[in-house]
């Protein structure tokens, strides 16, 4: 799989549930909305949002929030990761969020950034971080 998907446009249905899940992120410090939608081994999906606090390295991250939703409901392998923001053009998880995705993530796992006009911009969590660290287990 190439590290880099040209850009292309989001399933209809993946950016209107990223632009719906922005109106619950609680971001009153940054302004700064993000929704995450990730998508499961088995197809199935499971949606975050951020939620920052006044302890800022208490706050949340969107795709943390989601990776943890599917946890909780048992997930175990990561196919693909959308997520958006409420700025214009691409977002991209943070670093913590990007080992974060590593940990669950299936080889060639998808990270699809979505911008407000539905385009959409593809990398492999490989290719967002390179020599990725994993226990062996």
């Amino acid at each position: 799989m190439t590290a880099t998907v040209p850009p292309a446009a989001a399933p209809p249905a993946i950016a209107e549930a990223l632009r719906r899940l922005l109106a619950n992120s609680h971001a009153p410090y940054s302004g700064v909305r993000v929704s995450a939608i990730v998508e499961a081994g088995d197809g199935r999906t499971y949606e975050g949002v951020n939620v920052e606090n006044a302890a800022y390295p208490q706050g949340l991250c969107a795709e943390a929030s989601a990776i943890a939703t599917g946890v909780t409901q048992g997930l175990t392998s990561i196919r693909r990761v959308w997520v958006a923001s409420s700025l214009p053009g691409l977002i991209w998880p943070c670093g913590g969020c990007r080992q974060k995705i590593w940990e669950f993530s299936a080889p060639g796992c998808e990270v699809v950034s979505v911008a407000d006009d539905g385009t959409a911009e593809s990398h492999t969590i490989e290719a967002l971080l390179p020599l990725g660290f994993r226990l062996e287990r």
